[in-house]
């Protein structure tokens, strides 16, 4: 039996780097690592200060001062950036599901527009944590 014909080369090497990607596809893969980040370390960190805070007065406490080192708070800011990207592009996804602005246009519309204001109010958080 023949080999199936290829109808062209393969590439060897694919640089997903070099490939200039849309802006919804951008969002979309944002979207993920946002969820992850806050699947892997924003719920165990919730949880630790909540456990803190119902512990004792002094355990809460001491997770403030932990929470007050300006390298946690920037940890703590990426995960506001995280849930506000992730609650927006959500928000896309689910217009997009009911056919709102599934079209190309608004699509990158609403991904560019998802993106700025999950990092515009980020910034405004920063501003008050800071």
């Amino acid at each position: 039996m023949a080999a199936p014909s290829r109808p062209g080369p393969r590439p060897v090497y694919l640089n997903l780097l070099a490939i200039r990607q849309p802006v919804p596809a951008i969002a979309s893969f944002l979207h993920r690592v946002s969820g992850a980040l806050l699947f892997l370390v924003g719920i165990p960190a919730a949880l630790w200060g909540l456990q803190a805070s119902l512990a004792s007065p002094e355990r809460y406490e001491a997770f403030r001062a932990f929470v007050a080192h300006p390298a946690v708070k920037l940890a703590l800011l990426v995960l506001v950036w995280a849930y506000l990207h992730h609650l927006f592009a959500g928000l896309r996804h689910v217009l997009a599901d009911v056919h709102v602005a599934s079209e190309l246009g608004p699509a990158r519309r609403t991904a560019v527009l998802a993106t700025v204001a999950a990092l515009a109010l980020t910034l405004v958080v920063g501003v008050r944590a800071w």
